[in-house]
């Protein structure tokens, strides 16, 4: 299938992922950021269909094979799950499979232009890269796609984008808005005088989700007297307000979050530093995977702005991703033509 526009937020915790259907409506979808090295055999889908086939691909980078998808296993033996947390991510192999596996479950082949996103933070320093690395044609095994142009932008800018898209007079451009991406890894912030990035008061810092839920891992491990590994599981039972359970127990989450409190609270006030008052600021728009986390802190820390928590929090940028690639777009067509 060929797309002109096709946007990926390939996030610390998972892959998000956004296109233009056929009916014009927007479909977007998601699988964790995991891919870790593909089994050398596979059980699934044998005995008369009593073992389920997993919804995975096996992705090929430098002839090693990755398994990523909605389906991928949320544990390991060892903790060794595929997941990579480092500033450098986006150089990774884990990377390119996860963008690959993208491609391939959305089932495209050729790409007018792709839209990735990076934290602000590292948007100079890994730019280039991503652009040099995934522009061309590009061969992983299932996924073979060329891709004529790639085009990075802010995360937290997807955000705004998709905010705005049923109120643009409130984004005028002497309307400013705090947009807040709270990751797995990373929490961003764009601080926009419509959309325009003020980029004294935009940044982000190592410090999202991860660390609440590295730090809630750490409190069951003294209380259970074992050590725990499950990160994956952890996120999953706070996203889904569900009991984590674990050797036959369901263990209720919440207090462990609230004594998790001042690691966000460190974060909200390294932002608090940058941005400053807000005196001006129409709303913060928060999104993210790791929104609702940090909510009640981002509250405390401004009172007097209204909060407002995006709908589908972790598909915001990759939908805002694909208005900003198909507006780009439509301007170098235009521009072609005059």
């Amino acid at each position: 299938m060929k797309t002109s526009v096709f946007a990926v937020d390939v996030g610390y915790g998972n892959t998000k992922y956004a296109y233009r259907a056929a009916s014009g409506t927007i479909a977007a979808d998601m699988f964790p950021s995991l891919a870790p090295l593909s089994a050398s055999r596979s059980l699934s889908g044998y005995g008369d269909s009593v073992l389920a086939s997993r919804k995975v691909a096996t992705i090929v980078i430098d002839e090693i094979e990755y398994e990523v998808g909605p389906d991928v296993a949320l544990t390991a033996a060892y903790g060794n799950t595929g997941r990579a947390l480092s500033n450098d991510f986006v150089l990774s192999d884990n990377y390119a499979a996860l963008l690959a596996g993208a491609m391939h479950f959305a089932g495209v082949t050729h790409i007018e232009r792709l839209v990735l996103g990076l934290p602000v933070h590292n948007m100079q320093k890994y730019s280039d890269a991503l652009k040099q690395r995934f522009t061309g044609d590009l061969e992983f095994g299932v996924a073979r796609v060329r891709v004529d142009k790639v085009v990075v932008i802010p995360q937290p800018l997807g955000s705004l984008v998709s905010a705005s898209s049923n109120r643009q007079k409130e984004f005028g451009r002497d309307s400013a808005h705090l947009v807040i991406d709270v990751g797995y890894f990373t929490t961003d912030w764009v601080y926009a005088n419509g959309f325009t990035m003020d980029d004294k008061r935009s940044g982000g810092m190592p410090g999202g989700a991860s660390q609440i839920y590295q730090r809630i891992a750490g409190l069951l491990a003294r209380d259970q007297d074992e050590q725990v590994d499950d990160l994956e599981r952890i996120d999953k039972a706070l996203r889904e307000r569900k009991p984590f359970f674990y050797y036959g127990s369901d263990i209720d989450l919440d207090p462990y979050l609230e004594k998790s409190q001042p690691l966000i609270a460190g974060v909200v006030k390294e932002m608090q530093n940058n941005v400053g008052q807000l005196t001006n600021v129409r709303s913060i728009i928060l999104s993210g995977g790791g929104a609702a986390l940090y909510a009640s802190a981002i509250r405390k820390a401004f009172p007097r702005v209204t909060l407002e928590v995006i709908d589908a929090p972790c598909l915001a940028n990759a939908k805002g991703f694909l208005v900003v690639g198909e507006a780009g777009l439509a301007r170098e067509r235009s521009t072609a033509k005059a």
